[in-house]
């Protein structure tokens, strides 16, 4: 959840951007005052009330005391007396264990974690890097109408993320905008000189929001694999890998696009290298957040196809059920057995009677 507002906020700052640039006549002023924003974000890393520490984290790190004591000021910020009772966190280490950090290279020894890591950021790269593609079409509407074309597409990424993800599973929804994006790109790669003006530029739009779709959604699925322990710093790769694909047109740009049709065929063949990757992905829907390396590594990836867990013919038929007879009631389990032994014990003495008879 806080990845999804992350990213809308983000959005809001792209949508700020061309009134900032409009109250700010020459771009000198504009980095200042960008520069300037940033700044008032080391307070947050000044103030601990502004910003503090996950207790979960802590806990994971078997921080206990830090823990606590964060725990104790979010229960004075809610007004909530704990009475710093925390038997419940001293019972899941015993004595005084010793705090154990984590970095990205405790990954080398693990055999799932580094790999789905290694996935996703290889997807965010893709996503961020191909977007360029798709904004080269969007240039020949001129002026400022490119660029809210594309946060368009992005707030509209944001939403149907917000609607499909919870329905369909974080894979599914993945694969599903990565294979847009390459087959966007590739009938852009393909048929840009058959395609009318308006055919290629409804094509990019499209793409831009899917490969949009495939950066975000790639962050939000790496926040939910990675483990507690390390996910800061594998978030941090992640989302450098992003800023690294971004970074591909303003160098595309400076060498006079020599090399764009080049960049275009290279994505297009990691889009669909990436595609067949992420079927290695485990889903991460309704499933609890791995906190140490062994939760991560128990994560698993679902089949691939349908098996059935049960014969679909039972061993032996059911007759027909007894009126009196409710399986599912234990209360009249003894009541009802009871009423079958004298039924028995009934038609019993009536045999026996006609037998001597």
């Amino acid at each position: 959840m806080i990845t999804m507002i992350g990213g809308f906020f983000w959005l809001g700052g792209e949508l700020l951007l061309p009134g900032v640039a409009v109250l700010c006549s020459d771009w000198k002023v504009l980095q200042g005052a960008i520069s300037g924003a940033l700044l008032l974000l080391s307070g947050y890393w000044c103030c601990h009330l502004l910003f503090p520490e996950s207790p979960r984290w802590l806990l994971a790190t078997r921080q206990l005391n830090r823990c606590k004591a964060e725990l104790c000021l979010f229960s004075r910020a809610n007004g909530i007396d704990t009475g710093e009772d925390f038997a419940e966190i001293d019972s899941l280490w015993r004595g005084f264990p010793r705090p154990r950090y984590y970095s990205f290279c405790s990954l080398v020894g693990t055999r799932l974690i580094w790999r789905n890591a290694l996935i996703l950021g290889f997807t965010t790269f893709i996503g961020s890097g191909i977007r360029p593609c798709f904004a080269r079409n969007l240039m020949a509407l001129g002026g400022s109408t490119p660029y809210f074309l594309q946060a368009g597409s992005e707030v509209l990424a944001c939403i149907s993320l917000c609607i499909t993800v919870n329905h369909w599973g974080r894979r599914a929804v993945l694969l599903l905008f990565t294979i847009l994006t390459g087959f966007c790109s590739l009938l852009l790669l393909a048929l840009t000189q058959y395609l009318f003006t308006a055919v290629s530029i409804a094509i990019s739009v499209l793409g831009s929001l899917s490969s949009h779709a495939v950066v975000m959604l790639s962050v939000f699925y790496a926040s939910e694999v990675l483990p507690t322990v390390i996910r800061g710093s594998g978030l941090g790769i992640i989302l450098g890998l992003s800023m690294l694909g971004r970074a591909s047109f303003p160098m595309i740009v400076l060498q006079q696009r020599s090399g764009f049709f080049l960049h275009h065929v290279v994505f297009s063949s990691f889009c669909i290298l990436s595609v067949l990757s992420l079927l290695l992905l485990p889903e991460t829907k309704r499933k609890a957040l791995p906190d140490t390396l062994r939760q991560g590594e128990g994560l698993r990836r679902p089949p691939l196809l349908l098996q059935a867990t049960q014969d679909a013919v039972p061993l032996l038929s059911h007759g027909k059920p007894r009126a009196d007879y409710n399986p599912d009631s234990y209360a009249q389990l003894a009541s009802s057995t009871k009423k079958m032994i004298r039924s028995n014990s009934t038609h019993g003495q009536d045999n026996k009677a006609l037998t001597n008879d």
